[in-house]
């Protein structure tokens, strides 16, 4: 044997090596192809799963630029908060480090896909250059507006029946005189003249003023007026004033004895003169009513009574800092828009019917009261309606713009008597009064965006400290 017989050799032919070759070549184009086809095939899925999802995506998209806004207009926020601050810190008023407290950013709204502010106000060059109107005379505006007063021998009473019905039924008194259902429904028929009770009846009647203070405010041609009873909240100094407003505008806030004493405690003094910053503090002794927000309607609702020669004036509740030149929104609310009285709409509810459910639910007031002037009104057949006259029924009315016309000052108090007689909650009166008193008809009933705008909004301090009323004869 050979000594390569270990070793064995298989002829392998030039076709064979070929075939071999050729079947590798097409292993790799198969896998090749597969690979291909995957990377071919994802685009088209991406592409359906997009237009399946393309809600999805938008919503996320959007949202994704909304948070980038708020969060650039929330860092321009507290950059202007800090601004503020220290401008105020100079001055030397008092400051609250957070809050809403001297905020004056504005508030604004979307208006046909563009973002808008809610009030606009003239510039503070145009404000100094600024037109008073002048209205003219007409039909309305020549009623004669009698106050009853104790001294009417015509229209006299027996005060001692009424004095002990107002212990049991309502909450009339000296200050309100002692208004019967005929005269209340004869105050609201109207012609060229009409005689109504509009509170201080009577000398003995209470709210009483300094003669000090009633020499000042008979200075005042335009007014911003507050106040706090019950010692309930603090004084917030109005800013965003223009230098014309300073010099024509009063700002009065009405104090009672409790509030004085509790701001005395905290360090906020009467200065000279009688200010406290801006403000020119009046201090309203014998109070007339033990329910401190009854005490509140009076400043509220019968300013023409307090401010003789006011031609203009804005309310603002005392829980709230007014922020905007005072000049500048009687031309926005009032004066551009030919109206009278300015007021917001309610933002929650449009009924009265509506909001006299809430007022219970939410123990504003007891059921009794409130179902007592249901009652009263359902018998009136003052209707469910949404809307009066293309205005919101419901009013929220912790900013109030007027004219001190008669039409005006005879609704004010209308609607004085109706919480007198009511409840004190005065959104349940303000549409029953409107309804009846149809000669009122320049009113601005404006969005709440633009009440926001006007004042910051604080809240209560505390709960207001009762009085202990008795005032029968």
């Amino acid at each position: 044997m050979s000594n390569n017989s270990s070793s064995v050799s298989i002829p392998v032919s030039d076709n064979e090596l070929d075939d071999m070759e050729r079947m590798r070549v097409r292993v790799r184009r198969k896998r090749k192809k597969q690979g291909n086809r995957v990377n071919n095939e994802l685009a088209p899925r991406v592409f359906r799963m997009m237009l399946k999802y393309w809600l999805v995506v938008f919503f996320l998209l959007a949202a994704g630029l909304l948070l980038f806004e708020a969060t650039k207009i929330g860092q321009n926020s507290r950059l202007e908060t800090k601004s503020e601050l220290e401008t105020d810190k100079e001055s030397g008023l008092d400051k609250k480090p957070d809050g809403n407290l001297n905020r004056l950013d504005p508030v604004t709204r979307m208006v046909a896909g563009v973002r808008k502010r809610c009030l606009k106000i003239l510039p503070p060059n145009e404000l100094e250059q600024l037109d008073i109107p002048v209205l003219e005379d007409s039909p309305v505006s020549e009623i004669d507006v009698n106050y009853i007063t104790d001294s009417d021998n015509s229209l006299s009473v027996d005060k001692t029946y009424f004095s002990r019905q107002s212990m049991n039924a309502t909450r009339f008194n000296l200050f309100t005189g002692y208004q019967t259902l005929e005269q209340r429904e004869n105050s609201y028929k109207v012609n060229r003249t009409a005689e109504v009770h509009c509170g201080f009846y009577s000398n003995d009647g209470g709210f009483k003023i300094s003669n000090e203070d009633k020499t000042f405010m008979r200075t005042c041609t335009f007014v911003v007026s507050t106040c706090a009873f019950g010692g309930g909240d603090d004084l917030y100094q109005p800013i965003g004033m223009s230098e014309a407003s300073l010099r024509k505008v009063c700002f009065v806030a009405f104090w009672d004895e409790i509030t004085l004493s509790v701001q005395e405690s905290a360090g906020h003094v009467i200065g000279e003169g009688g200010f406290i910053g801006k403000w020119r503090v009046v201090v309203v002794r014998d109070l007339p009513f033990s329910d401190q927000r009854l005490n509140g309607k009076i400043p509220k609702m019968l300013g023409h009574r307090l401010f003789p020669n006011v031609k203009y004036s804005i309310w603002v509740d005392s829980k709230s800092q007014f922020r905007r030149d005072p000049l500048g929104v009687f031309e926005a609310l009032l004066w551009r828009s030919n109206s009278e009285l300015a007021i917001s709409q309610h933002g929650a509810r449009s009924s009265v019917y509506d909001e006299a459910e809430a007022v219970v639910k939410k123990h504003k007031a007891t059921p009794e009261e409130v179902d007592v002037q249901i009652k009263q009104y359902r018998h009136d057949q003052f209707p469910d309606d949404k809307r009066f006259n293309g205005h919101k029924a419901l009013a929220e009315a912790s900013v109030i713009v007027r004219e001190h016309s008669p039409v005006v000052n005879l609704f004010m108090c209308l609607w004085f008597n109706e919480v007198v007689r009511f409840t004190s909650r005065d959104q349940l009166s303000f549409p029953y009064v409107l309804w009846r008193l149809k000669v009122l008809k320049k009113l601005n009933m404006f969005p709440v965006c633009i009440r926001k705008d006007l004042v910051n909004s604080m809240g209560h301090i505390s709960k207001a400290k009762p009085l202990n009323v008795s005032r029968l004869s």
